[in-house]
């Protein structure tokens, strides 16, 4: 795979890695913050194609889970593997980041650029592609969230839907393998989140892979392929949406999703 390829979609077809070799794999994940354990063993992994949702109750541990996967956060223990690679030394971050987006639930767009500087700046400095090149991708992605009409806006023209959908164009833009979704939808009024949640759709139907926290839980019934409980810092369960809605284990998960 060359370094600037879309790794998701190529003429309509997912571009393959081994099916049956987790892309992503997370073992004994532990994180703290002095004494405080926000993660405990944490063990899952993501293939390529797949769509997880991890769901729970809000203090559950969830985004502090993206946040090491994506090493903004470095774990206090066990290790985080990316093609079979240990990644989790953090001089490797950068690198790691490259190839592993992250869709923040507060946009986190630069307010002093317009939509189209807004998803070319990584480009053209990480990636180091060409003012045109940069350009024609960011056009390529706008088009694909329904954003390429305003390419011209500045943040503050814009509503908290239409910030979100840049914000995944933005991080598209950096051709990632994986991209993480931090509660794409929290900050949004209720009527700007279906516009959202219908262009993640879109993306998971294009094979796009993905690891979303979010309390939609139609969501993650409807367009996931694997669902993450967790509750306290641990996995209580995970399974595919058919079992985790109708028929769950563990109490605790039946306990959430009956309030949900």
């Amino acid at each position: 795979m060359t370094e600037n390829s879309t790794p998701y979609l190529q003429n309509g077809a997912v571009t393959a890695t081994n099916a049956d070799e987790p892309l992503v794999r997370v073992e004994h994940l532990g994180k703290s913050f002095g004494d405080h354990i926000v993660l405990k063993d944490i063990d899952f992994s993501v293939r390529q194609g797949d769509v997880t949702c991890i769901i729970g109750p809000s203090g559950s541990g969830k985004s502090t889970l993206l946040r090491c996967i994506n090493l903004f956060e470095q774990p206090t223990s066990g290790r985080i593997l990316f093609h079979g690679e240990n990644v989790t030394a953090a001089r490797k971050a950068n690198l790691l980041r490259r190839r592993v987006g992250m869709v923040f639930q507060s946009f986190n767009l630069f307010n002093n650029l317009n939509v189209l500087h807004n998803c070319t700046l990584g480009p053209r400095k990480v990636l180091k592609l060409k003012r045109a090149e940069a350009e024609a991708l960011a056009l390529k992605y706008l088009r694909v969230v329904g954003m390429d009409a305003f390419v011209n806006a500045k943040p503050r023209q814009l509503s908290g839907g239409q910030k979100q959908r840049v914000a995944i164009a933005r991080a598209l833009c950096m051709n990632p393998e994986v991209l993480l979704f931090d509660e794409p939808t929290s900050a949004l009024d209720p009527e700007m989140v279906g516009e959202v949640l219908a262009t993640m759709k879109t993306l998971a139907e294009q094979g796009l892979t993905m690891l979303v926290v979010t309390h939609e839980m139609g969501f993650a019934r409807d367009v996931a392929n694997h669902v993450v409980f967790m509750d306290g810092g641990v996995i209580v369960e995970e399974g595919s949406p058919e079992q985790m809605f109708t028929s769950p284990r563990q109490e605790r998960t039946k306990a959430f999703l009956s309030r949900s």
